[in-house]
């Protein structure tokens, strides 16, 4: 018999309402470098081998759940092998990371295999949960736009960026943020969930608005290109019938009428305001890009292909003024790792991805077109994150599996 949704739904929950800064708040200081090792996992991480196993044994059937499980998801299980043997190399060369790679790849790899165990039909209330999840999420950022003041501030060992003015919301760090988003959006005008049409456009109408306010600019970005060029095409298949829905037509004429004045509203409002400062002062993002190049090239390449010595890669972070972070997940990987794990992760979260859209129904492409372009443009996978797990949840509760288990 296939378990209910709710194992699934209180992952949703840890996963998505437990950042970093909510955290710390809570006693927990995640994000920091001090304190218990203990800490340093996600919650979410932690709950879910629990989780699988309480479903395990109550399916009755233990060993036959396992190879089951093995058989409907083999890429979530080579991500698992992949994601320890990532744990093991950083522990055998004493380095530092071990609950990124539990968070970033094995937390992920168990959270899929729960879900190719629930039956699609079961699948509403997760959905349900993801929706009210993350227009809490948009309304917080928001709020925290308006008032000038943020909730949740993503810290380092308690201390926040008071230079840093985008929204936090209850994703933590602002780029989790508008990744969350943008794919959300995405996944949205592909036509993911089963919202109602006025629901679909309040939703987006939220989400953009939000997504202005968490500053990502590549988001910002891939979002106006691939949603506006996925309408035109939407627009010209439907002017292509000769027959255009009444409702539609009239919602169009009112959408045409309204958006100049709602778009002069929020510019005197200010609301246009953070985003132009986005993309005028990029924060030296753009230099980040040329000069993480520059470390490779110091690098001996018989070192690159097992992992370089931690130690002094960390004094080329600095001397090339990378201190703040390497904006390429790829790169980052080599530069700690090496290029033969790095080649292994990667085929791995290829096709683990590859396997969460074997599981969806069709319509996927822009969302996981999205997601794969914004990975590469921070250290995202190749730093301690959950974004991983939140995509496979998103895309599941949006696009409900074909198959049933």
């Amino acid at each position: 018999m296939s378990p209910s949704a709710a194992p699934a739904i209180l992952l949703l929950l840890v996963l998505f309402l437990l950042s970093g800064g909510v955290l710390w708040h809570l006693g927990v200081n995640y994000d920091g470098m001090t304190g218990g090792a203990a800490a340093k996992v996600h919650p979410a991480s932690y709950l879910a081998p629990l989780c699988l196993v309480w479903v395990m044994l109550a399916s009755g059937d233990p060993v036959g759940f396992m190879v089951r499980t093995a058989r409907d998801a083999p890429a979530s299980l080579l991500l698992l092998v992949t994601g320890t043997a990532l744990l093991v190399q950083i522990a055998l060369r004493s380095g530092t990371g071990l609950a990124g790679s539990i968070d970033t790849f094995v937390g992920p790899a168990l959270v899929m295999m729960l879900l190719v165990r629930i039956d699609p039909a079961r699948l509403g209330p997760l959905e349900a949960a993801l929706h009210g999840v993350l227009l809490a999420n948009a309304g917080l950022g928001l709020a925290e736009f308006a008032l000038g003041e943020r909730v949740f501030p993503y810290r380092l060992d308690g201390e926040a960026f008071p230079t840093d003015t985008r929204s936090t919301a209850l994703q933590g760090h602002p780029l989790v943020n508008a990744l969350v988003t943008a794919t959300y959006i995405l996944a949205l005008i592909a036509g993911g969930g089963r919202l109602r049409p006025w629901q679909r456009f309040a939703m987006l109408v939220v989400q953009m608005g939000a997504l202005v306010t968490f500053g990502g600019r590549s988001a910002i970005v891939a979002v106006a290109l691939l949603g506006g060029l996925y309408g035109l095409v939407a627009t010209l298949r439907v002017l292509r019938t000769g027959r255009v829905p009444l409702l539609g037509a009239a919602a169009g004429l009112s959408l045409l009428t309204m958006a100049p004045l709602a778009v002069v509203a929020l510019a005197f409002g200010g609301f246009f305001d953070t985003l132009a400062e986005r993309f005028v002062s990029d924060g030296g993002s753009a230099n980040a890009r040329i000069e993480m190049l520059a470390l490779l090239d110091r690098i001996p390449l018989h070192e690159l292909m097992l992992g370089p010595d931690t130690g002094f890669v960390e004094t080329l972070r600095r001397m090339h003024g990378l201190e703040w972070g390497i904006e390429n997940p790829i790169v980052r990987m080599v530069l700690y790792q090496g290029v033969v794990m790095t080649a292994l992760l990667t085929l791995a979260v290829i096709l683990f991805v590859a396997e969460i859209v074997r599981r969806c129904r069709p319509g996927t492409f822009l969302p996981v077109l999205g997601f794969a372009l914004l990975l590469n443009t921070s250290e995202s996978i190749a730093s301690k994150t959950t974004v991983l797990a939140k995509f496979a949840i998103l895309m599941v509760a949006l696009y409900r599996p074909l198959l049933r288990r």
